[in-house]
């Protein structure tokens, strides 16, 4: 389940759209000609109703319209969502001597997007604000028709003059107003959409307010746009009346019937809860009525009230017994992830080697009894990552050092097996001593396992480039290793592995909102980075 806010306000902006331009053609075809003319004829200025009137209004809507899907279908997402998380350092230099700044990596990118973004700004501002001034000259061409006409004002000439300063800078303004709008809302959407708690339900929520407001709005503005709403006040009544209803639907929808259960709704908590709510969302909008002299207040807040409590609440009960079980799955979304965190720690614990391990104690006393020194060191090694498995595996957290000890054991004998090929190359950075964080045990040896797995490779040069570090803050992993085209039979080909997804549904679950993750790959090597913040 995904937020449709973007898509929401595209079909409102759309629909919005066709209706003005729909309602200014029905109007221009019920206003008399002569009402357009008049101002032309009276100062001698030729007159023409398409040059003047029909194609600049038009022309303008369309053309911002058309600057909308522009910006929300391609601006936007360029921005928000890149085709690849890419990963890299960002070094910024400068030289006062040759008076040349030299941008690199991350740096340089962000750079270039944001020059980037300027361009298309400067773009946009130069489209609308000419198009704006042009419009504005000829649907007011008889302001014009003066000698010493000027495009650029000065207030010193009294004559009316056309300020093209003014139509770039409305445009500019818009256009901030705007992204001021676009990012709100991708911080509430992101929000929404963060992993951690009740998700599908907070997107359901959010999914109904969007969907809510663009119809609120539409419907004011098709009367507004045919006239049909002239002298009979029905803006103060409709926001007044639509407004609560819709918060009694949602809060008995989505709070308090799965909040009443299998209780009565004569029950003091539900009646109670019903009452004040009820009451607390009709209040705000008494105030509105009272500004339209056609109402009895008293009698209008009485009906509005009792309208919610013997008319809505019925239907809504109605409505939520049909998606009553859909709801409450989503709000038992919490209840589902604690027993998912216990059917792991289940699952984890059933690794536990015992017999393992014991044959391994024996198998070391009889390599060193016959002198093999590389093998009674690979089955220490693998001793020791088995006993991290018997004791400290079944721990939510251990200290970073037995996570690196971990990994130095792996890798030790990942490299007792490559050690004789030339072409493999296995490097290594792994430092814990001052790491005073914990961690949740096993949570990066996935990563370096699928390096080993799909970076090695016997014919072809091969590379493994891991590094760990902490710092006060933050535990920094990276994994890079080179990238090899498998053969066609191989039965791993088109397998992507369970351990890269385990380890983003573990961290999603012990570390929500506390991790970044990038991962790149350019056809030669592949590039995880990690960063948890414990």
């Amino acid at each position: 389940m995904k937020v449709r806010w973007r898509q929401h306000e595209l079909i409102f902006v759309t629909i919005l759209a066709v209706i003005a331009l729909a309602g200014y053609l029905w109007n221009v075809h019920n206003t008399p000609i002569d009402a357009f003319a008049s101002p032309f004829i009276n100062t001698h200025t030729p007159f023409n109703l398409y040059l003047n009137v029909l194609l600049p209004d038009i022309g303008l809507v369309l053309l911002a319209y058309l600057t909308y899907l522009f910006i929300n279908l391609f601006i936007i997402p360029r921005l928000l969502f890149p085709k690849k998380m890419e990963a890299g350092t960002a070094q910024v230099s400068i030289s006062f001597n040759k008076m040349k700044i030299s941008l690199k990596g991350m740096a340089g990118k962000v750079a270039k997007k944001m020059v980037w973004l300027m361009l298309q700004i400067l773009l946009i501002v130069l489209l609308l604000g000419t198009a704006n001034n042009i419009a504005t000259y000829f649907t007011h061409q008889w302001q014009f028709n003066y000698p010493g006409f000027s495009i650029f004002f000065n207030k010193y000439i009294p004559d009316s003059q056309l300020n093209i300063r003014a139509g770039y800078a409305v445009v500019l303004f818009s256009l901030g107003l705007y992204a001021l709008y676009v990012g709100v809302r991708e911080i509430v959407i992101n929000q929404v959409e963060r992993p951690e708690g009740r998700r599908d339900f907070r997107i359901l929520i959010c999914n109904e307010l969007t969907l809510f407001l663009a119809e609120l709005i539409l419907l004011p503005c098709f009367l507004r746009s045919f006239k049909l709403d002239e002298g009979h006040g029905f803006f103060i009544p409709y926001f007044s009346f639509v407004i609560p209803l819709f918060l009694v639907l949602m809060s008995n929808t989505y709070w308090l019937f799965p909040l009443k259960g299998t209780r009565s709704f004569l029950s003091k908590p539900i009646l109670t809860r019903l009452l004040l709510s009820t009451l607390l969302y009709t209040l705000p909008f008494i105030f509105l009525l009272s500004l339209s002299p056609y109402v009895f207040i008293g009698r209008i807040f009485l009906v509005c009230w009792l309208s919610q409590l013997f008319i809505l609440t019925p239907i809504t009960w109605l409505a939520f017994q049909q998606k009553k079980d859909k709801i409450l799955a989503l709000m038992g979304a919490q209840k589902e992830l604690i027993k998912s965190k216990a059917d792991f720690q289940f699952l984890r614990s059933q690794i536990n080697p015992h017999f393992l391990f014991n044959v391994l104690n024996t198998l070391y006393g009889t390599a060193l009894q016959e002198n093999a020194g590389r093998t009674a060191e690979g089955i220490q090694k693998l001793g020791d990552m088995m006993r991290f498995m018997l004791h400290e595996n079944n721990l939510d957290f251990i200290d970073m050092h037995q996570e690196v000890d971990y990994l130095n054991n792996y890798i030790a004998l990942q490299k007792l097996r490559t050690q004789y090929s030339p072409e493999i190359t296995i490097e290594d950075n792994i430092s814990g001593q001052n790491c005073k964080h914990k961690i949740a045990p096993m949570l990066l040896i996935p990563l370096v396992e699928n390096a080993f797995k799909h970076g090695i490779s016997l014919k072809e040069k091969s590379w493994i480039k891991i590094s760990l570090h902490c710092n006060e803050i933050d535990i920094l992993f990276e994994v890079r290793n080179s990238v090899h085209q498998r053969q066609e039979n191989d039965p791993e080909k088109d397998k992507s592995g369970i351990g890269f997804k385990n380890v983003l549904e573990r961290l999603k679950l012990i570390y929500p909102g506390k991790f970044q993750i990038a991962v790149n790959e350019d056809g030669k090597e592949f590039f995880i980075q990690l960063s948890i913040q414990p």
